[in-house]
């Protein structure tokens, strides 16, 4: 299959950044910037949490969590889901452009008594209606399929796709693992449905930003803790008790000296690496972020600024002729799949 499109980077990896024209529509993301690991054994669940600080004991069958690889420092050496599955592995879903560092991280983890497999591709479809399209090739019921839940499918007739009811756009969605050998065959019945439509990183960049989540490595890197991401709801109670997450020492304790904001404003867009002087050093934002729901023509972004400033309602002076003021996120409501 060939479908024209625009090239960008994304961490080492190429990636199509064609843009859809709104969230609605069902959209289908090709993901070669993602990377899917299967560590498997007896001792799977310490495995990882001696690398991450989520609860992996507490997960469910079939139930998976967002989490964080830190470093020595407190920082953040990637961002990655890990599910519980009933097939006796864990099922790791992170950047592949920091695939070397991970899964060098995880490779000398391997005293556990835990191995590693790979032999799937990764694509992720969002919209309010692609559970439906999807269900058109299954056989089980897809709505007892709820957020941050998996399950092993037959879909459009190939075997041994793994779906995750979660997204990263804010709206309902479903990721597939695909066999390498099925990746054609599903795309294309997909695309057969007249409503489904293609959609690039560009798209997943605005909507992920609009949905006021973080992209690694460019709101959070090795330098960022969890407390200045307001990330800390990613550790795990019992972690945060017994205090034995990688840089527990350093994270818990920590001040919080910066916070990461939501930022809205009238004026010009906020361009990435927009400089905030005195109270920060980053903004993260999309390319003609003028809005017309909603937002009524407002410009938004994330960035980090210092602790006192991250009130709502606090204007914040930044390179540009108007002030934008920190606001609530997420920017758009949040639509996920509950059950109900």
């Amino acid at each position: 299959m060939f479908f024209p499109s625009l090239i960008c980077d994304t961490l080492g990896h190429a990636s199509q950044i064609h843009i859809c024209p709104s969230r609605m529509p069902p959209h289908l993301h090709r993901c070669p910037h993602l990377t899917e690991q299967s560590p498997w054994g007896r001792d799977r669940g310490n495995f990882m949490e001696s690398m991450i600080v989520g609860d992996v004991a507490e997960l469910t069958d079939n139930q998976g969590t967002l989490t964080l690889f830190t470093n020595y420092k407190g920082g953040m050496n990637d961002d990655l889901i890990v599910t519980k599955t009933d097939q006796g592995y864990l099922y790791v879903v992170s950047n592949a452009g920091c695939a070397d560092k991970d899964t060098a991280n995880m490779k000398v983890s391997t005293g556990h008594g835990c191995a590693l497999m790979n032999t799937t591709l990764y694509m992720s479809s969002s919209g309010a209606s692609m559970a439906q399209v999807l269900q058109s090739g299954l056989t089980d019921d897809l709505s007892k399929l709820t957020f941050m839940t998996s399950t092993l499918a037959t879909v459009f007739g190939i075997q041994g796709c793994r779906l995750t009811c979660c997204g990263y756009t804010g709206e309902d969605g479903v990721e597939i693992s695909v066999p390498k050998s099925g990746v054609v065959a599903v795309t294309e019945h997909l695309l057969a449905n007249s409503e489904v439509k293609l959609a690039g990183l560009g798209a997943r960049d605005s909507l992920r930003l609009e949905a006021g989540l973080c992209l690694y490595g460019n709101d959070i890197d090795e330098s960022t803790t969890p407390v200045e991401a307001t990330l800390l709801w990613t550790i795990g109670k019992r972690r945060r008790q017994a205090n034995d997450f990688p840089s527990a020492e350093i994270i818990l304790p920590q001040i919080k000296a910066r916070k990461r904001v939501g930022l809205v404003s009238s004026g010009p867009p906020v361009r990435q690496h927009t400089p905030i002087p005195r109270v920060s050093y980053r903004i993260s934002t999309r390319s003609g972020c003028h809005i017309r729901f909603n937002f009524h023509f407002m410009c938004f972004a994330m960035g980090y600024v210092d602790a006192p400033y991250a009130k709502n309602g606090t204007p914040i002076q930044v390179e540009v002729r108007k002030k934008p003021v920190v606001t609530k996120m997420p920017f758009m409501p949040t639509n996920y799949y509950s059950g109900q």
